[in-house]
């Protein structure tokens, strides 16, 4: 009897094995629907709870006053320079620079960041965390580059053919009234074509964002691991009231 019993579980057991077997699949259709999210989706109030303590903190935190602007701060107030240019590479030269001096004992000497990276305005009134998310959404980090005559030159060039404020910091240009160059200097001082001058910028210009092919031409990059956002952030946490104007950096003479 236990000898049929055992032939009778090896046969079940064969046939329940054999039909479990699959043969070879193969994919033969691939279908996708777009699901547009618009005012029209309900919410559902489980996610809602649930988020909404994380979501009041974060408000807290964005929303909280770090400064106060008197008057609104745009990248399209000036020609050649901007109160939002001028206050954005003024913000990452002045926090910076400790960070690359410690870093490779070196001195910063100026700051190119590009018109477009802005993307918002300042508007008049309390200037907070959101403004600097607002300003500059993406993460991109401030390099120094170390650039000798040939490049600067060519930077110097590029900003004068573009046409377009880039925000500019301890280097100032000069042009005459038919766009030709009179004057560079940097840190106060004549532009000397022999020298290394260290340029603080954002990795995208470095990586070829805006066409910015000079920098190409680097002789040394330092990492500071620093986001632009941040910057704007810490910059506005030291200041009680936020002032930027237009200025000598950039000008265009008369004769």
């Amino acid at each position: 009897m236990n000898l049929k019993i055992k032939q009778f579980v090896i046969i079940i057991t064969i046939v329940l094995f054999a039909s479990c077997k699959q043969g070879n699949q193969k994919l033969v259709k691939i279908t996708g629907e777009q699901i547009a999210i618009s005012d029209s989706i309900t919410a559902t109030k489980e996610i809602v709870d649930f988020v909404a303590p994380y979501q009041k903190r974060i408000d807290q935190v964005l929303d909280s006053a770090l400064a106060y602007a008197p008057n609104s701060i745009t990248k399209t107030d000036g020609a050649l320079n901007t109160t939002a240019g001028n206050m954005m590479a003024d913000a990452v030269l002045q926090l910076v620079a400790p960070v690359f001096k410690s870093r490779t004992q070196n001195n910063l000497d100026f700051v190119l960041l590009n018109h477009g990276g802005i993307r918002s305005i300042i508007s008049a009134g309390k200037v907070t965390s959101r403004t600097a998310y607002e300003i500059m959404p993406f993460e991109n980090t401030v390099v120094v580059v170390g650039l000798k005559g040939k490049a600067i030159r060519d930077m110097v060039q590029y900003l004068i053919a573009s046409k377009k404020p880039h925000p500019i910091a301890g280097i100032q240009i000069i042009i005459d009234k038919n766009d030709s160059l009179s004057a560079v200097n940097i840190q106060g001082k004549p532009f000397d074509e022999n020298k290394v001058y260290y340029v603080a910028t954002s990795n995208y210009l470095v990586n070829g964002g805006d066409n910015m092919n000079f920098f190409n031409d680097k002789i040394s990059i330092t990492e500071t691991d620093y986001l632009i956002r941040n910057i704007m952030i810490d910059y506005f946490a030291k200041k009680d009231t936020i002032v930027p104007i237009i200025d000598d950096r950039f000008i265009k003479l008369d004769n």
